[in-house]
């Protein structure tokens, strides 16, 4: 975890003016509720949560949601949030997975949206989810399909997307099983090559 600031850091105050990114977050919510069974009596973390659009979005649903994040900005907007609607059964948790091992916390359900891309070691980091479930809980990942690159540009460091194939036989490596995806929804954006429209998935996986 690092303590200097970030470009999430950043974009945190404005981060919820785009209505799409609050429709995805919505779509994506809606994915999950239809998918994962007893979602009442779950404790839920969400990772790379941000503002925790998608995990306040699945707070009414589940017994507690934990919004998790390496941004100290963007962890400030989720907090203002669950300090705003009086949330009783939501918190946050300042939490970089990629730069130490998982904390000894477990959870029913771990979420994430359009984070997995950003992480170097995605092994890594299924392995590190793993442990963060109860026996019997679900990890969902949604996250872009394998593009060219155009999605963020040249320099950009992280994964152009993911091979569904690929990243489900990493999930089974990782431990767990019943893996399954669908489409969730798709972005629309101005590339260098002009406006394209970026398919993406939802993983939906068992411990």
């Amino acid at each position: 975890m690092t303590g200097q600031p970030t470009d999430f850091d950043a974009r945190a105050r404005t981060w919820d003016r785009d209505p799409a990114k609050l429709e995805r977050a919505q779509r994506v919510a809606a994915a999950i509720a239809a998918r994962v069974p007893g979602l009442a009596a779950r404790t839920m973390l969400e990772y790379g949560a941000g503002t925790g659009l998608l995990g306040l979005a699945l707070q009414p649903l589940v017994a507690h949601v934990t919004l998790a994040d390496s941004s100290r900005e963007m962890l400030a907007v989720a907090q203002g949030k669950i300090a705003a609607r009086r949330v009783g059964n939501a918190s946050t948790l300042r939490l970089d997975l990629a730069a130490g091992p998982a904390p000894e916390l477990r959870f029913d359900l771990v979420c994430t949206l359009m984070t997995l891309h950003h992480i170097p070691d995605t092994d890594g980091i299924l392995r590190a989810f793993h442990r963060l479930l109860s026996s019997g809980g679900f990890l969902c990942v949604a996250d872009l399909d394998r593009e060219d690159g155009s999605f963020h540009g040249p320099g950009f460091q992280g994964h152009r997307g993911f091979d569904r194939a690929d990243l489900g036989a990493r999930l089974e490596r990782a431990g767990f099983q019943n893996v399954r995806f669908e489409t969730a929804f798709e972005i629309e954006k101005d590339t260098g090559a002009g406006p394209r429209v970026f398919p993406a998935f939802l993983a939906v996986a068992e411990r």
